[in-house]
């Protein structure tokens, strides 16, 4: 069945129709047939008839450059000959199970293209952010409106929702998704959400821009073979005691039914680790990236289950070299009807923002998008100018407040460790509650326990300096001291 990969790879699975049913866990092989470049049509046309005429399975993949083909089925050795046909350069032998998602016949990366977000093969961090629940036109609203101003790139949010429990929240249904819908025309970014029946396909092609098969059912093999013969990209969960194998073995047959748009995602395992929700598996990142050409994101919120474990977790998924994040956000996460321990507030979210921004110009601070320079307005300039000024003033002003704490320090005895804790605790109190302005009186305290911390590192440092000298000296004297006396 043909399938779009997007503009940019013009990818389509053409499979001849061989009235066989291949069972690769039964000893299905596949044989790659890479055509030369600038084969012409008869060359190809020729080559899919022999293998037609071994009674075995072929299908095509047009790429910007050559074509490759595909013989599926038991007795691959059979077509081995066609390598000297006109137009062949080559024949590799598949040894993975997984034929379309092995990256030994795709070795570049794919990237896949949700709305107008790409996704994988080297594009920034996707951050995939929403309520794990469309609870009310409000709050999806809301939660859109946050998540696009801090940054996210496309929004997720549950309409159809498997629950452990059948008295548990199961979602609004079809009149989620129109929510899900509405919020993301309204903010501009594209939506993915669950789905749970083979038989909505058409509905959530209709209101999504990305189809989610959670980790229940990674292996739903009629849900599998639906999503595939969707026009949307496919974002498929691990499952929650699945093997990397078993993940990219589901992967195959979205790609298989003609679907090549799937981004896969590790959202933890079970295991006997009971302190968090699952075992969130990093290293599956990179063994993942060795094994296909597919996009990987990570799940922190349904991998550790508990909120202040989000954000670290999440920066780690993007250090290991994940294509992207997903995350749960809600406006009041204790009141969420669907996983509220481990959804982020929205001032939590816009620090996790922040950490993966700073991460991003790390790994690639010469990237274009990292240089993108849009002339402010006058006033925008103007009011730039004076924050750096200020940020100037603070700068030598703290510089200035930590030599006097040295200074402060120098006229302690040797033993005395200098810190009033007393004094500290003043200090702080007086910054916090000072005149009121845009900072609470808990940022203040903590801008002001910070320049505390870095006061009390530069007294420390000058101690040891100062004692290092004091230590030399002793040392010298009393080898002088020592020479005197025997002579």
């Amino acid at each position: 069945m043909p399938a779009n990969a997007g503009p940019s790879e013009g990818l389509r699975f053409l499979f001849a129709s061989t009235g066989q049913d291949q069972d690769n866990d039964e000893g299905g092989t596949e044989m790659i047939i890479v055509m030369r470049t600038g084969a012409a049509q008869e060359e190809i046309d020729e080559v899919k008839q022999a293998v037609a005429e071994e009674g075995l399975e072929t299908y095509v993949m047009v790429g910007q450059e050559r074509i490759v083909m595909g013989v599926v089925g038991v007795g691959v050795e059979r077509v081995t000959h066609l390598e000297t046909m006109p137009g062949v350069e080559q024949m590799i032998r598949v040894s993975k199970p997984y034929k379309l998602a092995s990256n030994e016949h795709h070795p570049d990366r794919t990237s896949v293209r949700v709305g107008d977000v790409e996704i994988g093969a080297g594009a920034p961090v996707a951050v995939i952010a929403g309520p794990c629940a469309v609870e009310s036109r409000e709050q999806v609203l809301a939660t859109a409106r946050w998540v696009k101003r801090e940054g996210a790139t496309l929004m997720r949010g549950g309409a159809f929702k498997p629950r452990s429990s059948p008295y548990a929240f199961q979602g609004l249904g079809v009149e989620g998704l129109k929510l899900l819908a509405e919020a993301g025309a309204e903010v501009g970014l594209p939506v993915v959400s669950e789905i749970t029946d083979p038989g909505d396909v058409e509905t959530f092609d209709e209101y999504v821009d990305m189809l989610q098969v959670g980790a229940r059912n990674m292996q739903n093999f009629v849900l599998l073979k639906a999503v595939g013969q969707s026009k949307k990209p496919v974002l498929l969960k691990r499952g929650l005691s699945s093997t990397i194998d078993e993940l990219l073995m589901a992967a195959e047959y979205v790609l298989s039914a003609g679907n090549p748009n799937v981004i896969l995602c590790e959202r933890g395992i079970r295991t006997f680790e009971t302190s968090t929700r699952n075992t969130l598996d990093l290293s599956a990142v990179p063994v993942i990236q060795e094994r296909t050409h597919l996009p990987i994101i990570v799940d922190p919120s349904h991998g550790t289950g508990h909120r202040p474990l989000v954000r670290p977790m999440a920066v780690a998924g993007a250090a290991v070299g994940a294509d992207g994040i997903i995350i749960e956000v809600h406006p009041d996460p204790p009141t969420a009807r669907s996983d509220s321990e481990q959804s982020l507030s929205f001032p939590e979210f816009g620090d996790l923002m922040d950490d993966l921004r700073r991460h991003e110009y790390l790994r690639q601070p010469t990237a274009p998008h990292a240089q993108v320079h849009i002339e402010p307005p006058v006033e925008r300039a103007r009011l730039r100018a004076r924050i750096d000024d200020v940020d100037s003033r603070i700068a030598a002003l703290i510089d200035e407040r930590a030599e006097l704490s040295v200074a402060v320090q120098q006229t302690r005895e040797s033993g005395d460790h200098g810190h009033d804790v007393g004094r500290e605790r003043e200090l702080i109190e007086k910054a916090a509650h000072g005149p009121e302005g845009v900072l609470t009186p808990e940022e203040r305290e903590m801008v002001f326990g910070a320049i505390l911390r870095v006061s009390r590192s530069a007294q420390r440092r000058s101690a040891a300096s100062d004692a290092a000298v004091a230590g030399s000296v002793n040392a010298k004297t009393a080898e002088a001291t020592a020479n005197g006396v025997g002579q």
